[in-house]
């Protein structure tokens, strides 16, 4: 029995050894499987076209172009950090307006803390800038105005190109004034109505007032001490009914309001012909001290000059409130008291209202966000610009309203500017500067 022989002497029958070879021809091809599955997907994965449409043809491989290095401003914040919150808006239209220029990003330092390990960060909001190498350049701690970064960039050497249109500006009047030198105001350049002129008398000639109250904004901007002492005496008022002028300490006065709730001065030299036109237009009977005293009840926060607040700007200092003679005087409160400030204004054109806050010397909200400045100048011979006064500045809720405002306006020159340079260029004062802010010295006749 040689077959039962064999299987005793080496332990495996001929069924055994044929399933041994089974067993091997199975696991090669299953690794013949695998392998050729394994290039299959790589295939796919390489070109997901190509496996959508495996009998296409490819196209050989394209190498991907390698985006251009940008500056890079990091912002390290948290969502519910105050002026981080202020950031987010400027960090927005920072990414909108220079797409392809910079680079902006934003960290939650609150969501990620180890960033702020990374960074070396001590307090939030911080603004890290880095040029296009990556080297960082400049780090700022708290909140940072667009303007004040912008500036920064350009500081650092970095231009961005022209992002905005040239603003909006003009130098010279669309056309001459040619009202006579008595039909204008000294003060706010306005039209004079010869029932209510004032003329205050100097050494070189007399000086030309639309009312009164104009009268006491030349006289809380005077700095010589003679000339103040001397201003009332040497004020002339026109009496109502005649016409005629007269000494102003000796007058009768009407104090009453016009269609826009604003305060109007009727003076007087006989008592009875203001009782009269009391009782015929209304207002209250008063004499020049409790005139003055009315007048200089509301000043300026920062020129201190005499205002109403009717045509000023609302400032709220912590819990206190001012004005501002003006939307830029306005802004001046924060250089002249050296704090943050909530400005409250009146579009110019519309009345609508401005609302602007103030963080670190800059300005941190705005509403609403296109909201305009109009600083007005003249050219003065030579071609040096200045400062066309306080009645020449406004806010304006869009460059429309402004455009259509100095379409109404032909005579007025000056230029557009963000609420952030008008801001600026009043952080920029001295304190002597002022000190010395809207006044006039000596009144002389135009």
């Amino acid at each position: 029995m040689y077959g039962t022989g064999e299987i005793k002497k080496t332990g495996m029958g001929f069924g055994a050894k044929i399933g041994i070879v089974a067993a091997l021809l199975v696991v090669v091809a299953a690794a013949l499987f695998v392998k050729n599955n394994r290039a299959e997907i790589k295939a796919e994965a390489a070109s997901p076209v190509a496996a959508a449409t495996p009998d296409a043809k490819q196209p050989p491989a394209q190498a991907e172009t390698p985006k251009a290095a940008l500056p890079r401003l990091v912002d390290l914040g948290a969502g519910k950090c105050i002026p981080c919150k202020m950031m987010a808006p400027i960090l927005e239209e920072l990414k909108m307006e220079y797409t392809g220029k910079m680079e902006v990003v934003f960290i939650d330092v609150w969501e990620n803390p180890d960033a702020g390990m990374k960074y070396g960060i001590n307090i939030i909001p911080t603004q890290i800038f880095y040029d296009a190498a990556g080297k960082e350049l400049f780090r700022h701690e708290g909140f940072f105005a667009k303007e004040d970064i912008l500036a920064k960039w350009k500081e650092l050497g970095v231009e961005f190109g022209a992002s905005e249109k040239q603003a909006f500006s003009r130098l010279e009047p669309a056309q001459p004034d040619t009202r006579p030198v008595e039909a204008i105001c000294y003060m706010c350049d306005g039209d004079v109505n010869p029932k209510t002129r004032v003329m205050l008398k100097t050494n070189k000639g007399d000086v030309c007032l639309c009312s009164p109250h104009c009268y006491f904004i030349t006289y809380t901007s005077l700095t010589d001490k003679v000339e103040i002492a001397s201003s009332h005496e040497r004020t002339q008022v026109t009496d109502w009914a005649t016409g005629q002028p007269m000494a102003a300490v000796n007058a009768h006065f009407l104090l009453g309001q016009d269609e826009r709730h604003r305060p109007t001065v009727k003076a007087f030299a006989d008592k009875a012909a203001a009782e009269k036109e009391m009782h015929s237009a209304g207002g209250n009977l008063s004499d020049w001290k409790a005139l003055e005293e009315k007048e200089l009840a509301n000043r300026c926060a920062f020129c201190d000059r005499a205002n109403y607040p009717e045509d000023a700007a609302r400032v709220k200092v912590e819990s206190l409130s001012a004005w501002g003679c003006c939307p830029m005087c306005a802004l001046g409160v924060a250089a002249r008291l050296q704090k943050d400030i909530t400005v409250e204004q009146r579009d110019a054109l519309t009345g609508e209202i401005v609302r602007l806050t103030t963080i670190n010397d800059s300005v941190a909200a705005l509403e609403p966000k296109t909201v305009v400045a109009w600083a007005g100048q003249k050219k003065y011979p030579g071609g040096k610009m200045v400062s066309t006064g306080c009645f020449k500045q406004a806010f304006f809720v869009n460059e429309d309203n402004l455009r259509k405002w100095v379409e109404l306006h032909p005579t007025a020159t000056g230029k557009q500017i963000t609420i952030g340079q008008a801001l600026a260029e009043k952080m920029k004062l001295t304190p002597e500067q002022i000190s010395m802010a809207c006044k006039i010295g000596e009144c002389a006749p135009r």
